[in-house]
């Protein structure tokens, strides 16, 4: 059912990742930095289905800064993590430079494919605009559960961000910032134009209601331009993500739109902000579902329930 990955470093650049069953590149992570406005930061695009098919946008013209699937954090003690302009309530998004800050690779731990997984295990220093260290960032991305028969592959991203300021971060959204219904921070997907007007599926509930719900999963499925057929996101929540130790609990609510673009993250502070005391340590840890098809609610149930976290 699984078989070997291949795993290519460019060092300096990107790390790839190909089933050499179908010879396709499931995805490219991307450690290189970029353009200082779209806020610096690693990234994974093309992100690919078994078929060969791209799930992933890059610098689409509505926003340069969407890259494939990163790590983002939109407001963070009044820096820009994000990219782009920058919300301020009451006078909208505003070109802000001084904000603007990075997410920046100091190193791996580990790069390696065996025994049907591959593993990217990074070391990311955050700072804002001005330089200092504000965050150190532990990342593991696995690849794993390639199944050729039912068509799908899974990825697993795990990030533990520690404070290293001597004050609290606090993590918010443009919605605690003041604008309604656009709580983004966090892992965030940019899915491909074709994307649009896409099928939202949650565990009770479709479409785009379910902005800021609640639930362990949430998925978009569309329909590719270029070729026949269909693919399926599935974002999925470790059980441990809404109990955060001193901080009790914090749930995540789902940013999700299928227009004018599709994309899902997982809000680290969708209502609320998030703070984080100096010296300690936020950690979250998602899955990722990558498959052919247009997945409804009874495959998505039944693929999360045989492979449990």
């Amino acid at each position: 059912m699984t078989g070997e990955l291949r795993l290519v470093h460019a060092h300096g650049d990107r790390v790839t990742v190909s089933d050499p069953a179908t010879g396709v590149e499931l995805l490219a992570y991307v450690y290189r930095p970029e353009a200082a406005w779209e806020a610096p930061k690693p990234y994974i695009h093309p992100m690919r289905t078994l078929a060969g098919d791209v799930v992933t946008d890059y610098r689409p013209n509505d926003h340069r800064w969407h890259k494939g699937l990163s790590l983002t954090a939109s407001h963070l003690s009044g820096a820009n993590l994000w990219g782009g302009n920058s919300y301020v309530h009451g006078d909208g998004y505003l070109e802000l430079p001084e904000r603007v800050g990075s997410m920046a690779h100091a190193g791996f731990d580990e790069v390696a494919a065996q025994d049907g997984r591959a593993v990217i295990a990074e070391r990311l220093d955050w700072r804002p605009h001005s330089g200092e260290l504000w965050a150190r960032e532990s990342r593991r991305i696995e690849v794993h559960d390639v199944d050729h028969a039912s068509g799908s592959w899974a990825l697993t991203w795990a990030s533990a961000v520690v404070n290293r300021r001597e004050e609290p971060l606090r993590f918010g959204s443009p919605t605690t910032a003041g604008r309604e219904m656009a709580g983004y921070t966090g892992l965030f997907w940019r899915g491909p134009r074709a994307f649009r007007d896409g099928r939202i599926i949650g565990p009770d509930g479709e479409g785009p209601e379910l902005m800021a719900s609640q639930s362990p999963w949430l998925a978009l499925s569309g329909e590719h331009d270029g070729v026949d057929g269909h693919a399926t996101v599935v974002f999925a929540h470790a059980p441990e993500n809404d109990h955060d130790g001193a901080r009790g609990a914090h749930p995540a609510h789902w940013f999700v739109r299928n227009e004018p673009f599709a994309g899902i993250a997982p809000s680290w502070a969708f209502f609320d902000e998030l703070e984080l005391a100096p010296g300690e340590t936020l950690t979250r840890r998602y899955r990722v579902v990558v498959a052919d098809g247009a997945w409804g609610r009874p495959e998505i149930a039944k693929y999360l329930e045989e492979h449990p976290w």
